[in-house]
């Protein structure tokens, strides 16, 4: 599993994946496992794998490291 930290969250339930590299990773909260979306913060560390989503790259089984 890859490492990154959550940079944002939405109102809407998704956020982004700062992964180290230049584009930031989109993430939805039904892909959260072990952690509910309002327990998250922005600058908390996540490990995820890397998915297809209908409009690109997603984080898929993301949980907190």
């Amino acid at each position: 599993m890859a490492e990154g930290t959550i940079k944002r969250l939405t109102d809407k339930g998704f956020g982004f994946i700062d992964t180290g590299g230049s584009k930031d990773l989109f993430f939805h909260m039904s892909a959260l496992e072990g952690v509910t979306y309002e327990e998250l913060q922005e600058g908390q560390r996540v490990s995820y794998n890397e998915g297809e989503g209908p409009k690109g790259p997603r984080a898929e089984n993301v949980q907190l490291v």
